[in-house]
Parts: structure tokens; sequence; C-alpha cells
């Protein structure tokens, strides 16, 4: 690898202890949010204490209630809680388009290299004749000239 450069192994661990802390964050946000709710159900049921304390039979009949062990009439006097379910988004799958490659419009042309791969000079296709014969006349003088068909692009 280049230096200075993750893999994309390291890369993906970074993103999956990323994913990791949010999702205990959120889970820490609702535990504290259900705290306090509970905090508020508890202040809810000493203002009601506190209301009937000048009422003594009404202390009893409360306390009564509760040593019975009816719990249905407990739950109907508290408010439920709602417990939060965690929304779990969705990822559409979006189908990829795959573009088309552009069309190259291309030439056949005959060229006469040298040794070193350089162009001597070029000929259309139906010029086969007087490629060759240019390449008779290169092998005459040195023997390092060869001929070849190739396709190039056409520049509009």
């Amino acid at each position: 690898m280049a230096k200075g450069r993750k893999s994309r192994m390291d890369l993906r661990r970074e993103a999956e202890a990323l994913e990791a802390k949010q999702r205990e964050e959120e889970t820490e946000g609702e535990e504290t949010e259900d705290e306090d709710e509970e905090e508020e159900d508890s202040d809810t049921e000493g203002d009601a204490e506190a209301e009937g304390e000048g009422d003594a039979e009404g202390d009893a009949d409360a306390e009564g209630d509760g040593d019975s062990g009816d719990d249905d009439g407990d739950d109907e006097d508290r408010p439920k809680k709602k417990k939060k379910v965690k929304k779990v988004a969705v990822k559409k799958t979006t189908t990829k388009r795959s573009r088309t490659a552009k069309e190259v419009r291309t030439r056949a042309v005959w060229i006469v290299f040298d040794n070193g791969s350089k162009v001597v000079e070029k000929f259309p296709y139906n010029q086969k004749e007087e490629a060759e014969a240019l390449l008779a006349k290169k092998l005459e003088e040195k023997k390092t000239f060869y001929l070849n068909l190739v396709k190039e692009e056409i520049k509009e």
C-alpha cells in the first residue's frame, strides 16, 4: 500500500466502530428518557398522597387496596409506560444504471514502423500495395522495418 493510506479493512473497522458508538449513544438517550418518565410518575404519586393527607380515612382505604394484592386496580390508576421501539431505517435498493459506452468510430490503416516502433508512414486500408512498396524500399536500406494493420479512432 502507498504510504499514508489505509486499507479497506481498516476503513471498514473504523466505520463499524463509529456505528456501534452511535447505537450506544442512542440507547443511552432512550434510557435517560425512560428515567425521566419514571421520575414524573413518582412526582404525580407524591402529589396524590399529599392531597389525601387531610383525609385519614382516604389513606386507610388507599393502603388497604394496596395490601389486598389486587394488582389490576393499580394498573388502571397508573399511566402505562410506552415502550419505545427503535425504528430501523430500511434502505431502498437502487438499481444501478450501466452507461452504454459511447461508440467510437475507427478505421483501418496500414502503418510502416521502424525498429523502435516509431511510425514511418501511414496508408489507408485500400492502399496496401503502396505500403508494401515503401516497406520493401526501407528494408533494402535497413532490415528493421515492418508493416502492421492498425485501427485508429476517427476524429471528427
